[in-house]
């Protein structure tokens, strides 16, 4: 018989324990997971015309963003990420105890629909989701409640591990799983850290067929240690609480107050109230000193009952200038249907709920955390309170859309970061922790289709061929033979690594018709290097990023061959830049613009979309005729190092204070920035509506 879920309970905490284990143990290790900035975002809204306040202070952000603390927006695995914050790297030190709270609203619900919708000028897609978050979601629920208390046991404990020694956590969850996790945060954070379980009501009315409509969630409330921040949360007193509660009315003042106890739970002495020795009720004692009683009856604070009863007069406009304190059932949040707050995501939450949570238990500059950041509600709040954050989602469109809102609120410098070498930490997840780069070039040219090169002229095992036979020709049987080279996932496919293999092609055991390179992740300026070297007989393609999530899903190779599709590399063109010199610059500092139009965009073959057959036709349309309406943010770096991208202008789609039109982006941008002597090298980078970048690094005369 199989065992219940409370049986499964023990085992399911101590695995959970022994997964953060492992990865705590591993934080020292020369291997350890790390975070790769993808860009800094400094948030402007429009650039044409800043004056030159606005110009000198995006001159000062770009040049201290990485020297003072950033706050981060980060893509990928919450668990890697929380692996990689504890881990620390050569530019930021470890965040183990810095954090001051943490606020998570994981998926609760497994009958759960996410799929993602998007609007395209004259149809709308819906795109399912991305094979990484189907395997992550699916795997959270392979065995209902108890893989997904599996899922975020080990998370929970990583979490215990960022919090401050006064740091708390809030876990968002509903009546499907709620009172289990509770179990498993009793055991993780001790019972006895136990605050609140606090009702949130989030909707007026549910028409629940059979049973009393379920209009509310639950926050678990925890802190870490035997203190922590907390500041009472208080809310005007509405008109009906005034006339009910404050119900009496003071003879000597006329003032309206209501009789408060003045006992609380436990035991203690008997005090004197107007000369008489009175005992506190059973189970309670007076909660003041005999000294403050008899302060309290010289002010005529103490009201008596009819049976000689004390309770403490508490005056109404005492409450109205402080306001009620805020209980543990909060029924006056419901979310906002309607403004600039609505972003239309699945599980958005509303900007009132997080303010109160932060306001509670975050101090001024402290630092805030949410592992699934949805559509970024907590990272929003905290900017707008003053305080730092850090967010995270697995999915690219949660991603984009907390990216936006971000520049939306034209928030401090942030930075937007990936999980560093996701690839090998994907394969180790599925292959072991020893497996080696050889064996995942080996699995890569399998499922493409390539045979490997023998040892001796493959010592690295990266190299495969295919051999094809055409009878077409006169001679009956001609042969064409194709070198595959399988890159590394722990580097960017560039210039070199072309330049290597087109070497390779023509030296390599007596030379080949072709060269194919299977990359995972590329220089920007891959499209450019691709031009230039002019090769019809190189093809580079791209290694799906999901595929050992996909590998480990499906159950090996075998299972996989003939479904993975390597598909060709989005890319994007540019017009030419122009470069002037701004005349008359404000207190004469020296500026010139740059003006930037995009020019055609390709998209990634949309066969690595989840998109179902009338979906993909819809999109085939949209890019043949107008391929720039696909792209869904892009933004400039006019001065690109070649390491971090800082982008000082950005837009996007349904920002209309650049253009009207919420369904495009604009195509022309004009930055203004410090004018600098001789070439600049100028990066542009778009993101498409389904989350693939592309970029085009120019360096302008």
């Amino acid at each position: 018989m199989a065992k219940s879920l409370l049986e499964q309970l023990p085992e399911i905490v101590a695995q959970g324990r022994k997964v953060a284990e492992k990865i705590l143990e591993g934080l020292e290790s020369r291997h350890r997971v790390s975070l790769q900035t993808r860009e800094v975002v400094l948030p402007a809204k429009d650039s044409a015309v800043q004056d030159w306040i606005t110009t000198h202070n995006r001159q000062a952000q770009q040049a201290n963003a990485d020297a003072e603390w950033a706050n981060r927006l980060i893509y990928g695995d919450n668990l890697l990420a929380m692996a990689a914050l504890l881990a620390g790297d050569d530019t930021t030190p470890s965040l183990r105890g810095k954090v001051d709270l943490i606020y998570i609203d994981p998926p609760f619900d497994s009958k759960a629909d996410y799929r993602t919708k998007v609007t395209l000028p004259g149809m709308e897609l819906e795109q399912k989701p991305t094979v990484i978050e189907q395997f992550a979601y699916s795997d959270t629920w392979s065995d209902g409640t108890a893989s997904y208390l599996a899922m975020i046991t080990p998370r929970l404990i990583l979490m215990r591990e960022l919090l401050a020694d006064t740091g708390s956590i809030y876990v968002h969850l509903d009546w499907h799983v709620g009172h289990y996790v509770k179990v498993a945060m009793d055991e993780v954070f001790g019972k006895e850290n136990f605050l609140n379980e606090i009702i949130w009501q989030r909707t007026g009315a549910h028409n629940d067929a059979g049973k009393f409509g379920v209009v509310h969630d639950v926050l678990m409330f925890y802190r870490k240690g035997s203190t922590h921040n907390f500041e009472p949360v208080h809310v005007p007193l509405s008109d009906e609480h005034q006339s009910t509660r404050f119900n009496q009315v003071d003879a000597l003042n006329g003032k309206r107050f209501f009789a408060g106890p003045i006992t609380a739970p436990g035991s203690g002495p008997s005090r004197k109230f107007r000369g008489l020795e009175l005992a506190p009720p059973d189970g309670r004692h007076w909660s003041y000193s005999q000294e403050n009683i008899d302060v309290l009856e010289v002010e005529n604070k103490i009201y008596y009952s009819n049976t000689g009863t004390p309770y403490l007069k508490q005056y109404m406009d005492e409450y109205l200038e402080q306001g009620r304190r805020v209980q543990s059932v909060w029924t006056d949040l419901l979310p906002a249907k309607t403004g600039a707050e609505i972003l239309d995501y699945a599980t958005q939450k509303p900007e009132k709920l997080l303010d109160r949570i932060i306001r509670a238990s975050c101090p001024e500059n402290g630092l805030v955390a949410d592992f699934n950041g949805g559509s970024g509600t907590a990272a929003a709040v905290a900017e707008k309170l003053g305080r730092r954050w850090i967010t995270t989602d697995l999915g690219k469109p949660a991603c984009m859309i907390m990216r936006k809102r971000l520049i939306d609120l034209e928030a401090k410098p942030f930075l937007y970061q990936a999980i560093g070498d996701y690839q090998l930490e994907a394969a180790k997840a599925t292959l072991g922790r020893d497996f080696r780069i050889g064996d995942l070039s080996n699995i890569v040219l399998s499922l493409y289709g390539a045979l490997p090169l023998p040892p001796d002229v493959n010592p690295q095992r990266n190299l495969g061929q295919i051999a094809s036979i055409d009878i077409s020709g006169a001679g009956g049987r001609k042969g064409s033979k194709t070198l595959v080279l399988a890159d590394s996932p722990n580097k960017l496919t560039g210039a070199a690594t072309l330049k290597k293999a087109i070497a390779q092609r023509d030296n390599l055991m007596g030379g080949w018709d072709r060269v194919v390179v299977l990359g995972w992740n590329f220089e920007p300026s891959i499209g450019e290097t691709i031009t230039a070297l002019n090769d019809s007989r190189l093809e580079v393609l791209v290694i799906p990023p999901d595929l050992m999530d996909r590998l480990k899903k499906k159950g090996g190779i075998d299972k996989l061959r003939g479904q993975v599709r390597f598909s060709s590399l989005q890319y994007l063109t540019i017009h030419p830049i122009e470069r002037k010199a701004v005349a008359n610059a404000p207190d004469g500092a020296a500026q010139e613009t740059l003006t930037v139009k995009l020019k055609n965009y390709v998209l990634l073959s949309p066969e690595a979309i989840n998109l179902d057959d009338a979906n993909r036709v819809k999109l085939q349309t949209v890019a043949n005729q107008e391929p720039l309406a696909l792209v869904e943010y892009w933004a400039v770096d006019p001065d690109y190092d070649g390491k971090v991208f800082r982008s000082v202008w950005q837009d996007y789609r349904g920002n209309t204070a650049n253009d009207a039109d919420a369904l495009r982006v604009v195509t022309t941008a004009t930055v203004t920035t410090q004018a600098k002597t001789g070439p600049r090298k100028v990066c542009v980078r778009v993101v498409d509506v389904f989350g693939f970048e592309a970029e085009v690094v120019v360096s302008v005369g």
